[in-house]
């Protein structure tokens, strides 16, 4: 009954992140589930931090692009966010389809908040997911890629963290030499 759902999640290992290949003409860039787990530890530390929903966050942050795991990874360059959207909502129904009921409907409203922007979970995972970002590409700079061809992926994170602390660790990570 799990298997299937199980199989997608691992498949996330072989989804490469799109936005490096195509700003960096990287080869073998991190996989979304690279991507998925930096974001499980920035989001439980953070979480702790702030003395959130720790457990909701993480279950947020590892289905939020389960999706990508049938549909790919997608650049905001390739597809439109109502178009991505539908892809993803109907990818994500097709991959919970065969949980238990009860695990469907949980899984079903987090991945609705993240989604909707609808709590304040969803809003820091939003963040956390745009801080990643910029922790790789800060890595992909120290391993010699263009500080130019990067600054798109800082800018991007810059614009949408809000939260005191996300703001403070993403100087840090600029900062970083």
């Amino acid at each position: 009954m799990i298997l299937d759902f199980l199989k997608n999640a691992a498949n996330l290992k072989n989804v490469s992140r799109q936005g490096w290949i195509d700003k960096l003409s990287m080869e073998n860039p991190e996989s979304v589930a690279d991507h998925s787990y930096s974001m499980a530890v920035m989001g439980m530390v953070v979480s702790d931090m702030n003395d959130n929903n720790s457990e909701k966050i993480l279950k947020m942050i590892l289905i939020h692009d389960l999706a990508e795991s049938q549909i790919g990874d997608f650049t905001p360059n390739q597809l439109n966010k109502e178009k991505k959207k539908e892809l993803e909502n109907d990818a994500f129904t097709k991959i919970i389809q065969d949980l238990p009921e009860n695990i469907k409907t949980k899984y079903s409203e987090i991945w609705r908040e993240y989604q909707e922007h609808i709590s304040p979970e969803s809003k820091l995972v939003h963040q956390i997911d745009k801080l990643e970002m910029a922790l790789q590409a800060k890595t992909y700079e120290k391993k010699g890629h263009s500080t130019e061809k990067l600054e798109s992926f800082f800018e991007s994170a810059k614009k949408d963290l809000d939260d005191e602390k996300l703001k403070e660790l993403f100087t840090q990570i600029i900062n970083d030499n």
